[in-house]
């Protein structure tokens, strides 16, 4: 192009390696640098998908050269963008750049999904239990023998936090792996996520699991079937204990579901003086100290509050108008009332009754929400 008069910046920006769409490329990046500090007059491609295959992006890019009186030519592609024609020209090579782009993604999204529905291990850290050769997993037969010990040794501890303990007694840690490099790494005490995710990973029932679908795997299973309904069902009843209190010795009834004025969750706490308990709800950021002002949120006896909704809750039940005028247009007839009021009475009359463990998990079905205001509850 030397009979245009140009002549070739020393500055080469090149991008190899990095997709064209997206902007954040560190040449790219120079490129517009220079442009904006006046160091460039034209921006010479092979190709227009070399700058960019987007089409959102080119437009702030045009913006940039229009802006400092930049040319951008295209040396495979005859067009000047100084013309509405060649405006028009360049946004249909970009609309099919960046089409492509996107079928491309499609394609490899939907050979994945292919790929896991036939069973087919699609790469990855194998698990414990598992290696890797010819691109398939096949058992490891001594980590699969402590795979299947602690499945078996949750089932009789049936807590994480214990299984967790009891491992590291036993000296069970990960998986050790082997870098490119030769390096070991791994080898660590299994912690309560990662005992989880073992406990949970269909891996080890053969399967493969991938948006929501479970499909039987080319991999051979470590665990059985009743090995594994068995520590599935013993999980399962541990979420609904911790939701519910179950499992502790002192439940506060209004956790999840009290709230201070600022709309922050208020955390149960409790603290010991001359060997007695006092519990307290206290607003989040007073317990992680994010708050800076240590004058702000809430600190409320617990007894004070839980006795406080509980009364009010239970005046509410026991009120047959007050539950009617609640329904408003959706109140039933005759008979549908009676049932209601019979239903409010019968649960008021439990969350007077029933043990701290049960009376929190009625709250929590009810879908009740307490928000402390300044002045009301």
């Amino acid at each position: 192009q030397k009979h245009e008069g140009w002549t070739a910046s020393p500055a080469l920006y090149d991008d190899g390696g990095y997709s064209g769409g997206t902007m954040e490329r560190p040449a790219l990046k120079r490129l517009i640098a220079d442009i904006e500090a006046g160091q460039i007059d034209v921006v010479v491609v092979y190709k227009v998908d070399r700058l960019t295959r987007a089409l959102s992006d080119f437009a702030r890019l045009v913006d940039v050269f229009d802006r400092r009186g930049v040319s951008f030519v295209s040396i495979t592609q005859q067009f000047n963008t100084t013309t509405s024609m060649g405006r028009l020209t360049l946004n249909v090579l970009l609309s099919f750049a960046q089409f492509e782009r996107e079928v491309i993604g499609e394609r490899v999204r939907d050979k994945i999904a292919a790929s896991k529905k036939k069973g087919m291990w699609m790469g990855g850290m194998p698990p414990l239990g598992y290696d890797v050769k010819d691109r398939k997993l096949v058992v490891n037969e001594n980590e699969a023998k402590i795979v299947v010990h602690i499945f078996e040794r949750y089932l009789v501890l049936k807590s994480v936090r214990a299984l967790g303990d009891d491992l590291a007694g036993a000296g069970i840690n990960s998986k050790r792996r082997l870098r490119r490099g030769g390096e070991v790494y791994g080898g660590q005490t299994l912690t309560r996520g990662a005992l989880y995710a073992m406990l949970q990973n269909r891996l080890y029932r053969g399967e493969i699991s991938y948006k929501g679908g479970v499909y039987p795997g080319e991999h051979p299973a470590i665990i059985d079937p009743p090995l594994w309904d068995a520590a599935q069902a013993t999980l399962a009843g541990n979420r609904v204990d911790r939701a519910t209190g179950v499992c502790a010795n002192h439940p506060s009834l209004l956790t999840g579901i009290a709230f201070d004025d600022a709309g922050e969750r208020l955390t149960p706490t409790h603290a010991v003086k001359k060997g007695a308990r006092y519990r307290y709800y206290v607003s989040t950021s007073l317990v992680t100290g994010a708050r800076t002002n240590r004058s702000g949120g809430r600190r409320i006896p617990a007894s004070d509050l839980e006795t406080l909704v509980i009364d009010r809750l239970r005046a509410f039940l026991n009120d047959p108008g007050a539950l009617i005028d609640a329904l408003g247009a959706g109140a039933p007839d005759a008979s549908g009332c009676g049932r209601l009021i019979e239903r409010g009475r019968i649960l008021a009359e439990a969350l007077a009754a029933d043990a701290p463990d049960k009376v929190k998990a009625r709250l929590m079905t009810l879908q009740c929400r307490v928000d402390v205001k300044p002045d009301r509850v």
